[in-house]
């Protein structure tokens, strides 16, 4: 019963180690694979346990030879078996048992529930299941069935890193389970019968259970996890060509009536398509690294107010691989996308098709004065990378035009205070410094900008954008480019956008927000476009009388003072604040416990290891002094008025007449060792050392464990007891 009540926790173990990959594919994938995994080859091992004839057990080889032909079988009519009835079996077994890691760490998590990812779960439980269940059958070790498990959990954390839920209970389930597992183990002939360690031990381990799963989710880890994916490489999304968005949007508006996309809502939302942040001097460029999603894209910053829209979009003449969607989308469904993470643009991971549809829902953040007036300029990596100002391609020197764009900025926000401040008043120096003109020269390097801001002074949204964001870089502001539509033609529930609905807008990181937009086109660019376009989103309103609002609350600060604002709290204010003290208080007295513990219970160890060294006198004196220290967990206080055999006599009323054929000799051979006119020899000390080994035998029965483990644990273990008795016997 021992045999198969092991087998039974051991499986208990494999299947949660199995459910640990919720956190990659959500329980419901993961639950039928982990639980058929680690049940069959438990069973198998179980029915081919039993002996031969003769008593001898089946060889390893068979078992392991069986649990191969039915993990084979298993796993195609369960887990493959989709694969299986399109004949694409062969293809999917090779790709989910020696690649699907690789594309589980490049897939955006929770990751789809797909034949070829999930075999991967399906084969580390089978194998954990196969070793913990012949571990158990073949070892008398107690824990050591509960290790391949734990390799599975390894696993699961890794891949599972930053996914959707908590695998805390399954945490505390497997502490359970492993205490169990010894309990039942731990039975023998010398031990009682066997309901009696579960009777005792059945509470501890469900209460270690419920302390690891209350303690857990209030652990204080300051570092990060780490994680795998930003080891691997992405594949990029496949292009259909080579041409930015931001090169076609002065064609597109030269050609106004191609119906890119329509969108069923309620709502009308800007459309964002490509984000581009990286300005080499010629041309604006994505640094996106984009991810494959199974349909979730992870979250942005989160904004203290923000309204959900789900949208009905239908792709009509719109080239490239971007595809639109409100910011920022939170999942998509009908369409196999790419995802940046950082920015959330979407890409198609093939080319898409006029006429494909897709489902996208969105949270679409609403910022007010409040938010933005106290808003500092972020800081972070991406923000540094954001503000810088390139040379142009094999350039040696800076061009001429930067200094002109920083003197112009710089004239454009005088006597601004804040960045909201300089970002508000140079979006509307912009609006009524150029005007509104589709004809306008394409193109956004640092010539013509010069010509644009300098001679032209009038472009397309293109060139409105491009020069806000490099005039923001030259006052220190982290900026990036965003092409997308808005407007559009309304019909019932659906909008839909042409090519001349094309919109470039700037947009601006600030420290707790994220990027903010931003619009320097003039109020004449929307007076222009078709009669039946959309008006201006009620969320885009917001979002400029706010700006405007919040430029207003520090604009009579005064060039060179603070602004009296006080800054709102921000989101990411948590990663920047002080560790609390208690933490600090809680390590340092975890680490005063574990230090006391490891002292206590080494400092008797090599206290003996030294009195079992040196001369044979100091050997044997060492092997009286051990005993003296056995004698201490029956009540033996001091010894410094008691003769050498008096003390073998209390040692013989408190332990036994057992213990008196020890004490004695080894009195005697104290005695001599101190009074003799020769020295010991080696067989003595030997001999004493044997004693001395046999009287804590006899003292740990008669004591019990527990008590001289209670006795190790008080601060006088670390003294060196060095008691000397009286001559004489």
């Amino acid at each position: 019963m021992t045999r198969y009540a092991s087998l039974a926790v051991t499986a208990c173990l494999s299947a949660v180690a199995g459910l640990a990959f919720q956190r990659v594919f959500g329980l419901g994938p993961v639950l039928p694979v982990a639980v058929v995994a680690a049940a069959v080859p438990t069973v198998l091992a179980g029915l081919l346990s039993g002996p031969r004839k003769g008593g001898r057990p089946w060889p390893l080889w068979i078992s392991l030879v069986l649990a191969v032909v039915a993990w084979a079988g298993t796993a195609a009519v369960t887990v493959l078996r989709p694969a299986l009835g399109d004949g694409t079996f062969p293809q999917a077994l090779r790709e989910g048992v020696l690649g699907s890691w690789k594309s589980i760490l490049t897939t955006l998590l929770p990751a789809p529930a797909k034949p070829e990812y999930l075999v991967l779960v399906n084969v580390l439980v089978w194998l954990a299941a196969v070793a913990s269940a012949e571990i158990a059958l073949r070892t008398r070790l107690r824990a050591l069935p509960a290790v391949p498990p734990l390799a599975v959990w390894a696993a699961a954390l890794l891949l599972g890193v930053d996914g959707p839920g908590s695998n805390v209970p399954l945490a505390a389930a497997t502490v359970v389970l492993i205490a169990v597992l010894v309990l039942v183990r731990a039975d023998g002939p010398a031990s009682g019968p066997a309901w009696r360690p579960l009777l005792v031990g059945l509470p501890a381990a469900a209460a270690l259970g419920a302390l690891a799963l209350a303690v857990g989710p209030v652990v204080p880890v300051s570092a990060e996890p780490y994680d795998p994916r930003e080891q691997v490489q992405a594949p990029p999304p496949q292009q259909r060509d080579s041409v930015s968005p931001l090169d076609r949007v002065g064609g597109w508006l030269l050609s106004p009536d191609q119906v890119m996309f329509t969108v069923r809502s309620k709502r009308t939302e800007i459309e964002r398509l490509a984000v581009l942040d990286a300005f080499d001097g010629v041309t604006w460029t994505s640094t996106a690294r984009f991810v494959p999603t199974g349909s979730r894209v992870p979250e942005g910053p989160k904004p203290r107010k923000k309204h959900e829209v789900v949208q009905r979009v239908t792709l009509g003449a719109l080239p490239g691989v971007y595809v639109p969607a409100p910011d920022r989308p939170r999942e998509v469904d009908g369409l196999g996308v790419v995802v940046d993470p950082a920015s959330g643009a979407l890409a198609s991971a093939k080319p898409p098709a006029a006429g494909q549809s897709y489902t996208v829902g969105s949270e679409v953040p609403e910022w007010s004065a409040d938010d933005l007036a106290g808003a500092g300029v972020a800081d972070d990596t991406e923000a540094r990378a954001d503000r810088r100002l390139p040379w142009g391609p094999g350039a040696t020197r800076p061009p001429v035009q930067l200094a002109e764009f920083r003197r112009f900025a710089q004239a454009a926000t005088q006597g601004a205070v804040s960045p909201i401040q300089k970002a508000a008043m140079l979006a509307e120096y912009l609006k009524r410094y150029a005007r509104y003109d589709v004809t306008a020269p394409p193109g956004h390097g640092y010539r013509q900008l010069d010509y644009f801001l300098g001679e032209g002074r009038r472009g397309t949204p293109e060139h409105f954008a491009t020069a806000y964001a490099l005039l923001a870089r030259t006052l220190g502001l982290p900026s990036r480019v965003v092409v997308g539509f808005d407007g559009g033609s309304r019909a019932g529930d659906t909008v839909r956008y042409r090519s001349g609905d094309v919109m470039v807008w700037p947009e601006i990181k600030f420290a707790g927000l994220g990027w903010i937009r931003f619009d320097p086109l003039p109020d004449s660019a929307r007076r222009s476009r078709k009669n039946d376009s959309v008006a201006a989103g009620e969320t885009e309103k917001k979002l400029e009388q706010a700006q405007k609002n919040a430029a207003a609350q520090t604009r009579g600060s005064g060039p060179g003072r603070t602004p009296q604002k006080t800054p709102p709290k921000k989101p990411a204010a948590s990663r920047d604040a002080p560790t609390p003290w208690w933490v600090f208080a809680s390590f340092a007295a975890a680490a005063l416990v574990v230090a006391y513990l490891v002292a206590v219970l080494l400092a008797p160890v090599l206290r003996r290891r030294r009195r079992r060294t040196g001369a044979p006198a100091d050997r044997i004196t060492g092997a009286w002094h051990q005993a003296l220290d056995h004698l201490a967990d029956v009540g033996l206080s001091t010894a410094r008025t008691l003769t050498a055999h008096e003390v073998a006599g209390f040692g013989a009323s408190r332990v036994g007449e057992d213990a008196r054929g020890h004490l004695d000799p080894l009195a005697d051979l104290v005695n001599r060792s101190r009074f003799a006119a020769s020295g010991p020899d080696p067989r003595a000390a030997d001999e004493a050392w044997r004693h001395t080994d046999r009287l804590g035998r006899l003292v740990t029965a008669r004591a019990g464990r527990l008590r001289r483990l209670r006795r190790r644990l008080h601060p006088r273990s670390l003294r060196d007891r060095r008691a000397r008795t009286r001559p004489g016997g």
